[in-house]
């Protein structure tokens, strides 16, 4: 009778074996972030919200994107100068500026899935909308708020910084910020293909390249479905759950606000990546038209020589989160900022020669691509540096980082490449020499507990008193700063130390089962 009572029910032997089974599929830290990176993987939630965020981000890239190849048909269809040209070019840039500043806060507010669906939705309208444009006024409204949907590109990034660890979310942001980016080259042979296809099955010039807009206007609107329907915030859940249940910290706006505006590492970011991603969103714009006009190639030619520029961003961008990540291991935060520094310069010498070999085709494309692929890399080297700044804030900052790319991008086409005061050739030449110089700011940057790129750390300074330094004394004590300790713990290699994985890590087999 008492070995029959201390004998285990069926239903304690089931529940004690789903009670060992690991909660992921990959290995995760502390905070239940991965700390491998599985590509080809559909994970869930970390390698979902990986592939749901490049893609949506790819998407929104080809809609923002989609006139440019097209441009010598409509600027012929509805009579565009260089002006109209130029101004549609800023639009296309200039909405997301603060889109992408709002789109920060919402995702430390309500959370990446909701906050990427609503903007690619609300975009969506606009997309369509190139169809029956008819006039300079009407092209410049539509990709003013078809740019708006370049936003997603912050939540994409917050979204990879909220489900892997330190060691590994450099490279997760640079594949899928490069990925994303693959839109610009894509749609640049995407575009012209589409119009091609139209135009065999007996429609006119006149109504293909509008017909051809309601490809990226259905993947976008695809795009949005597939986030809401599969995404998930964090490794735990999502937002509403988690503040639902106490085991997150829902934050005020003010207290978001505050902790990024007065962080200065951020603005420098944000200047910086105005000279790397905004660099290439500027060319985004011009190169197709550039090689159409300076060298006499054909439009299907031109398309595949610009399309080559964007789709650089296949290995280019995640090479410079790769390269990030690397640096890190050597070198810690200070070799980081190193990487960044040198990069992004060596991308401003050769965006300077890419102007002064415009007498040679071949030349032209050639530096064209090595230039593509630093100034991407420097995009990737960026974002492996952004989730270090802030913790409580780390959605607006990203959101002032990506902002600042877009900020370069206008203020770049406005100088450079705005009507007839520039070649294109000059305009090119210096928007290298402006890389050269807004790249050295990030020497200002220093980490109390890391360095910067030519002193190192102060003595005793900790990453977790640098991250509870934006908690108060009353928000400690009740805990809502557990998540920033539980990411300093997981840094701890960001000082120069050697190592795959910190002591915290959590490996595939004893992944915690409840959280």
């Amino acid at each position: 009778m008492a070995e029959a009572e201390l004998k285990p029910s069926a239903m304690q032997v089931e529940a004690a074996e789903a009670a060992s089974k690991p909660r992921f599929r990959m290995p995760v830290d502390s905070d239940n972030k991965a700390t491998e990176f599985w590509l080809f993987s559909l994970a869930r939630p970390h390698m979902s919200a990986f592939h749901l965020s490049w893609f949506s981000f790819f998407c929104c890239f080809l809609s923002t994107f989609a006139a440019p190849p097209l441009l010598p048909l409509i600027r012929d269809t509805l009579g565009l100068t260089a002006t109209d040209i130029g101004n549609a070019g800023i639009a296309s840039v200039s909405g997301a500026v603060f889109a992408r500043v709002a789109m920060g806060t919402a995702c430390d507010l309500v959370g990446p899935r909701l906050a990427s669906a609503a903007i690619i939705l609300l975009t969506t309208p606009a997309v369509y909308c190139s169809a029956i444009i008819d006039s300079p006024s009407s092209f410049l409204l539509v990709r003013f708020f078809t740019g708006f949907s370049l936003a997603s590109f912050v939540s994409t990034q917050f979204w990879m910084s909220s489900m892997f660890s330190p060691p590994k979310v450099g490279l997760a942001n640079g594949v899928a910020g490069g990925w994303g980016n693959l839109g610009g080259g894509a749609v640049q042979l995407i575009m012209p293909l589409v119009y091609e296809a139209i135009r065999k099955i007996g429609s006119t010039p006149f109504t293909a390249w509008r017909v051809a807009f309601f490809i990226p206007g259905l993947l976008q609107t695809l795009s949005a479905i597939a986030v809401l329907a599969f995404g998930q915030d964090m490794p735990d859940g999502n937002y509403r759950k988690l503040h639902k249940s106490g085991d997150m910290h829902k934050d005020s706006f003010g207290n978001v606000l505050r902790h990024a505006v007065t962080n200065y590492r951020a603005w420098v970011l944000a200047l910086t990546y105005g000279y790397c991603f905004g660099v290439e969103l500027a060319v985004d714009n011009i190169i197709a038209q550039y090689f159409y006009d300076r060298f006499g190639v054909k439009l299907s030619t031109a398309g595949f020589i610009a399309a080559s520029f964007g789709m650089a961003n296949i290995i280019s961008r995640p090479g410079g989160g790769l390269m990030s990540d690397w640096l890190s291991t050597r070198f810690g935060m200070r070799g980081r900022l190193w990487g960044l520094w040198v990069v992004q310069t060596i991308g401003g010498v050769l965006c300077v020669v890419l102007g002064a070999v415009d007498y040679s085709f071949a030349a032209s494309v050639a530096v064209m691509i090595l230039f593509s692929l630093f100034v991407q890399a420097a995009c990737g080297l960026t974002f492996g540096i952004v989730p270090f700044v802030s913790r409580r804030s780390l959605g607006l900052i990203s959101g002032m980082t990506g902002g600042g790319g877009n900020v370069g991008a206008v203020l770049t086409q406005l100088i450079f490449f705005h009507g007839s005061k520039y070649k294109t050739e000059t305009g090119i030449k210096y928007m290298g020499l402006m890389i050269i110089a807004c790249t050295l700011p990030i020497a200002l940057i220093y980490f109390p507990q890391w360095g910067g790129m030519f002193v190192g750390p102060q003595p005793g300074a900790t990453a977790e008193d640098y991250y509870n330094r934006e908690w108060t004394a009353h928000e400690r004590e009740k805990g809502f700063n557990a998540g920033s300790v539980r990411f300093a713990e997981n840094s701890v290699r960001e000082g120069g130390r050697s190592g795959s994985q910190s002591k915290h890590t959590v490996p595939v087999e004893s992944s915690p089962a409840d959280v």
